[in-house]
């Protein structure tokens, strides 16, 4: 897997660069969200779930989706609403308490 990090709305408040285990993320010049290496990532998703904005994505290899796929976390209240986004525009969601 990999992380897709949308740096226009990314707004660089540091809480996934603090919360990687691997740290792999850094603020660049423009003091947007990037990751040093995809392939030493540890797709653990802490970054993904941190950012308060929706900035990052984890881009789903395709032998589980399809290329072009991407899972994404919704915070809730007492769950995270996992939405699986297709390239053809189709999405699934699932839901688990927290």
């Amino acid at each position: 897997m990999g992380l897709k990090i949308d740096q226009a709305k990314c707004v660089g408040c540091e809480a996934c660069v603090n919360i990687c285990p691997g740290d792999l993320l850094y603020l660049n010049d423009q003091l947007r969200c990037e990751i040093r290496n995809q392939s030493e990532c540890w797709d653990c998703m802490a970054c993904v779930k941190s950012c308060r904005v929706g900035a990052i994505e984890t881009k789903l290899p395709f032998s589980l989706a399809n290329y072009g796929a991407s899972l994404k976390p919704e915070l809730k209240e007492t769950s995270i609403e996992w939405i699986c986004s297709y390239p053809n525009g189709e999405e699934e969601r699932f839901t688990i308490p927290r």
